[in-house]
């Protein structure tokens, strides 16, 4: 089963990821700001990242950077209501950028193709 590291500061939104996702057949693991998620990756291991961009305490420009930095074989999914971050050379880093929706369909379908190039199932 892939493990899947969802880095929400909501936690409607990281209880909505979890359920969502864990139907979908996979392990989620929640953490609700970038230094958080950055003890995640080292406790849990991961197999992929979906990254809120704005958070307290670190947000997830600034995680993105540090993951790339000390985990550079995790993939990212950006994940942010913000569609102007997609500019920002730093975006760049991560596998995709999706704008939060209320229909979590190209979420779980950017998981599903990353997972699945990145030499896992996908499921």
């Amino acid at each position: 089963m892939k493990k899947i590291l969802v880095v929400e500061d909501d936690e409607s939104q990281r209880l909505l990821y979890h359920d969502e996702l864990a139907e979908a057949g996979y392990e989620v693991v929640l953490a609700a700001n970038g230094k958080e998620a950055l003890k995640q990756l080292d406790v849990a291991g991961p197999d992929l990242v979906v990254l809120d961009i704005v958070m307290p305490v670190m947000d997830g420009m600034e995680t993105l950077g540090r993951i790339i930095r000390e985990h550079r074989d995790v993939p990212i999914i950006l994940n942010t209501a913000y569609s102007s971050y997609k500019d920002d050379f730093m975006s760049w880093g991560a596998e995709a950028y999706v704008v939060k929706s209320a229909d979590l369909g190209e979420l779980k379908d950017k998981v599903r193709e990353i997972l699945r190039e990145s030499g896992g199932q996908g499921e």
